[in-house]
C-alpha cells in the first residue's frame, strides 16, 4: 500500500530521543528551548514558544491577542476543526468568510466584510501548505485595530515573496503532528516578533504561572508544555526540513505533470510569488470527471494507493458550530470544495516508481471508464 502520509523517522531522531531519556530531563527543558530558538531563526522571527499540540498553539495565541468571551474572530470555514475550536475555547464566536477556489484559502475581500465592532482577530489559514493572500488581506483591513493570527499549521517552510510563513501576522501557529511536514510526534509552536505575545503564551502554557517565580499565577492557564522528548524529535526533523520540503515539491511537480489535461481533474494551483510546501497534494474532481469521488477512492484503495478527503464537511455545518446559527448555503465555495477535493500521496518517501504507478493507475481508470 502506498500511504497517503508517512513520517520520515531515522536514526538521528532515535539517537536524540535516547540522549534525552538518558539525561534524566524528559519534560520541558533545554531541548525545548533549543527548538524554540532554532524555529525562530528558521522563520526569521524574534521569538518562538513550543506547545504540546498545534491546537494548544492556536488557543494560546488567541489568548495572547486578548480574545475573550463575547469577541468575534473571523476565519475560514474550510479547515481542520481545531481552528474554530480554539476560538470557542475562549468563549469567542467564530465568524466565517468564504474561500477562494484556486488556493482554498480565505477570500480577503469577503473576510473584511465580516468585520464588526466585536471583531478582535482574523485567522487566515495556509491550507495544504500554501500561504494565504496576505497582501490583499492586510490592505483590506487597513487601519482597523484587528490582529492577525496566521494558522500555518500545515505550512512550516512555505514562503511568499521570499518571506517564510510566520512573518505575515502578529503571531503564527504551527503544528508538529505526526503527518505534518516535520513532526515531533505531537506538538505545536507559535512565532512572533512581539515580546508581550511571547510572554503571554509562555504563561498560558504553564497554568498561568510566572516564568520567574514558581506558584505565582497571573491568570487561568493550561498544561500545554512540550516535552524534551518531543522537542528532540523536532530538532532532528528541523535539520532536514529543506530536503523534506524539496522532496514534496518535486513529487507534486511529477504528479502535476503526469495528471495534466485530464477532464474534470483540477490540479493544485501555486499563487504567484508563493512557495507551496505541499503538506497535501489536493486535486478537485468536478462534474466533468468520469466518476464520482467515492468510486474513484475505492478504485485507488484496491490498487494500493492511499487517498483522503480534507475536509468532507465545512465547519459551519459541523454539529457543534452549526448551532451558532449557520446553515447550508452560507458559504457556497467552501461547500463546493468539500464535495470535490481529494488528496493524493505526496510525502517525501515516495519514489519515482511509486509516483509513476499512481499516475498510470489513474490514467488506466479513466480509460476503463
Amino acid at each position: 500500500m502506498i500511504p497517503l502520509s508517512k513520517p520520515v523517522i531515522g536514526n538521528q531522531e532515535i539517537r536524540m530521543v535516547t540522549r534525552v531519556l538518558k539525561s534524566g530531563i524528559i519534560a520541558q527543558g533545554p531541548r525545548v528551548k533549543e527548538l524554540e530558538k532554532k524555529i525562530a531563526e528558521f522563520c526569521g522571527t524574534k521569538y518562538a514558544v513550543a506547545f504540546n499540540s498545534g491546537t494548544a498553539a492556536l488557543h494560546s495565541a488567541l489568548y495572547a491577542l486578548g480574545v475573550r468571551k463575547g469577541d468575534e474572530v473571523i476565519t475560514s470555514p474550510f479547515t481542520f476543526v481545531a481552528t474554530a475550536n480554539a476560538i470557542l475555547m475562549l468563549g469567542a464566536a467564530p465568524v466565517f468568510a468564504d474561500i477562494n477556489e484556486d488556493d482554498f484559502n480565505i477570500d480577503p475581500f469577503k473576510a473584511v466584510k465580516k468585520i464588526t465592532a466585536k471583531t478582535r482577530a482574523i485567522i487566515p489559514v495556509d491550507l495544504y501548505g500554501q500561504i494565504y493572500d496576505c497582501k490583499n488581506l492586510k490592505d483590506a483591513i487597513g487601519k482597523a485595530h484587528i490582529s492577525i493570527l496566521e494558522d500555518a499549521c500545515q505550512a512550516l517552510g512555505a514562503e511568499s515573496k521570499g518571506k517564510k510563513a510566520g512573518r505575515f501576522g502578529d503571531v503564527t501557529a504551527f503544528s508538529l503532528y505526526a503527518t505534518k511536514n516535520i513532526t515531533s510526534g505531537e506538538g505545536g509552536l507559535i512565532v512572533t516578533d512581539k515580546k508581550i505575545i511571547m510572554q503571554r503564551c509562555q504563561i498560558f502554557r504553564h497554568h498561568g504561572q510566572s516564568g520567574k517565580k514558581r506558584y505565582e499565577y497571573y491568570d487561568l492557564g493550561y498544561n500545554y508544555r512540550m516535552t524534551d522528548i518531543a522537542a528532540s524529535i523536532g530538532l532532528a526533523q528541523l535539520k532536514k526540513i529543506n530536503w523534506l520540503t524539496n522532496r514534496r515539491i518535486r513529487n507534486a511537480k511529477l504528479m502535476s505533470r503526469g495528471l495534466k489535461n485530464i477532464p474534470g481533474l483540477i490540479l493544485p494551483t501555486v499563487r504567484k510569488n508563493n512557495k507551496h510546501v505541499f503538506h497535501q497534494f489536493t486535486v478537485r474532481l468536478t462534474e466533468d470527471f468520469k466518476s464520482n469521488r467515492d468510486k474513484f477512492m475505492l478504485y485507488l484503495t484496491k490498487k494500493g494507493i492511499g487517498s483522503g478527503i480534507y475536509y468532507p464537511e465545512p465547519l459551519h455545518l459541523v454539529n457543534h458550530i452549526k448551532k451558532l446559527g449557520y446553515k447550508k448555503g452560507d458559504f457556497p465555495v467552501a461547500e463546493k470544495m468539500s464535495g470535490q477535493v481529494l488528496s493524493l500521496p505526496v510525502h517525501p518517501l515516495l519514489t519515482k516508481k511509486q509516483i509513476d504507478y499512481i499516475i498510470d493507475q489513474i490514467q488506466n481508470y479513466l480509460i476503463l471508464r
